[in-house]
């Protein structure tokens, strides 16, 4: 039987800071390689001129200990937290929001949250609180993934509430349909998150997850690999391409996080990012505690 893991909130702080700084200045290699390929396959001077703007904009920001965009985004953490494990000296919560606070304060990132979203749209000075997504599992470690996400892609993003009879074309159409609306407002290219299944709730939840997938890894379920391979085909037929200027690359990746849902719908979540797909994580091991 496993014993109780400790560590300090401390800890947790720590991490953040760490993590969230390296995901706003560092664009991770494979997102980098992925845009190197759609560089190498484009026929377009001005599309391959942006995609070469793209990946010296991410060299200079990793030279230069700078954001690789002026929107440092919502601070997205997701928490894998085992149910071993005991935090001394504060919350969760509070250990994570203030490593995004020392981040964003000490590391000159954007501070783009504002305390209510509608009337009065004062900002809170630090960029928090942040938006934490929990999981507990089995052990006694902690995992922290803290993923800026853009607001600019984020307005584009979807929720549709399918019919189960619209089958896999009914998907496929509503991402293309997404994507299209979208244009070049999302500054792509673009990742696509998609979620299908849970309920209203949890679909946009898969479709965030769906995000930090690794890049050129497909469905692990035979048909929807070949969905996410559709989806890539058409999304990139319509031609927006880098910056909007035109091209044969407009999606860089699509990934797709099923649920289970109920027999009578088929929730359908577009979760759309920018190139910056940035995001970082690390893990803090429990030590086991004498007492």
């Amino acid at each position: 039987m496993s014993g109780r893991h400790e560590i300090e909130a401390s800890e947790i702080t720590e991490m953040v800071y760490e993590l969230s700084l390296k995901a706003n200045r560092i664009l991770p290699e494979g997102i980098k390689k992925i845009i190197r390929d759609a560089r190498d396959r484009e026929k377009m001077p001005l599309a391959k001129q942006a995609f070469s703007d793209i990946l010296e904009n991410a060299d200079l920001a990793e030279e230069k200990r700078m954001p690789i965009c002026q929107d440092c985004g919502l601070a997205v953490v997701f928490v894998d937290v085992g149910q071993d494990l005991c935090v001394k000296g504060g919350s969760i919560e509070d250990a994570i929001n203030e490593g995004i606070r020392r981040a964003y304060t000490e590391g000159y990132l954007r501070k783009s949250v504002v305390k209510d979203p509608l009337f009065r749209r004062e900002n809170s000075g630090d960029n928090t609180p942040a938006v934490i997504h929990w999981k507990v599992c089995t052990g006694g470690d902690i995992r922290l993934t803290v993923s800026p996400k853009g607001m600019g892609s984020e307005n584009m993003s979807r929720i549709y509430m399918l019919k189960p009879a619209d089958g896999a074309e009914g998907v496929i159409k509503s991402v293309v349909e997404t994507v299209k609306i979208a244009g070049p407002n999302p500054c792509p290219p673009i990742v696509l998150g998609i979620g299908i299944g849970g309920n209203f709730e949890t679909v946009a939840l898969a479709a965030k997850r769906a995000l930090l997938k690794p890049e050129g890894v497909r469905h692990n379920i035979p048909e929807y690999a070949d969905m996410e391979r559709e989806i890539l085909v058409r999304v990139n037929a319509l031609g927006i391409g880098p910056g909007g200027y035109g091209g044969v690359t407009t999606a860089l990746d699509a990934h797709i996080e099923t649920l289970p849902t109920h027999i009578a719908g088929m929730p359908l979540a577009v979760n759309i990012c920018c190139h910056a797909l940035r995001h970082a994580e690390g893990t803090i091991e429990g030590r086991l505690s004498n007492g």
